[in-house]
């Protein structure tokens, strides 16, 4: 999959350890690299569907993005770059047609 970043301090993240476990310590540094593992892995967002980190659509304010879980209760927040976002005739958005992400934020969306 195809992953561009909307932080740049998260694409430093991305591509430095030692960065990525001092501003975000080392549970949340570890899944934050192995989410982004699997993504890069991935030729679509059906392929990580069903991995370890529960990716999902987020919804109301939201939609249009995707989240995973990293370390309760901290998400990793990705839109999909085609716009407009594949959708069925029902308006569900079509997984296996997303093939490239922007990263967005690591967020506890929850606690707002």
């Amino acid at each position: 999959m195809k992953i561009s970043f909307g932080d740049k301090r998260l694409e430093d993240y991305a591509s430095d350890e030692r960065k990525r476990v001092r501003k975000l310590g080392a549970i949340r540094a570890k899944l934050y690299k192995q989410r982004l593992d699997d993504l890069y892995a991935a030729n679509t967002l059906e392929e990580v569907r069903y991995l370890p980190g529960h990716y999902h659509e987020l919804t109301e304010d939201r939609k249009g993005q995707w989240a995973c879980d990293l370390d309760q209760p901290y998400r990793l927040i990705f839109t999909p770059t085609a716009q407009p976002i594949p959708t069925d005739p029902d308006g569900k958005y079509i997984w296996i047609e997303i093939d490239s992400i922007e990263i967005e934020e690591i967020d506890n969306y929850h606690g707002k």
